[in-house]
């Protein structure tokens, strides 16, 4: 998309949107605005929960996984 296309499809949507009435239309909006502007979730998790994540994802990729019956089968023996 050109700069000029940009600056088209932009002054459509301002003007659009100021138009807008439909809660439920300006809710779905902000949303999107907050999901685009919000942190990411494993930023804000304590340092111990990051190392947690970090472990279980070295595990994963080591191949230190199970299946869901292997799981449950080894729960029920305990």
């Amino acid at each position: 998309m050109s700069a000029a296309e940009i600056k088209k499809t932009r002054t459509k949507l301002i003007s659009w949107i100021e138009q807008l009435s439909d809660p439920n239309v300006l809710d779905f909006l902000d949303g999107i605005i907050q999901s685009n502007t919000k942190k990411d979730w494993f930023d804000e998790l304590s340092l111990k929960q990051q190392n947690h994540l970090n472990e279980g994802l070295e595990d994963i990729k080591n191949g230190k996984v199970m299946s869901s019956d292997q799981f449950w089968n080894n729960l029920i023996l305990v």
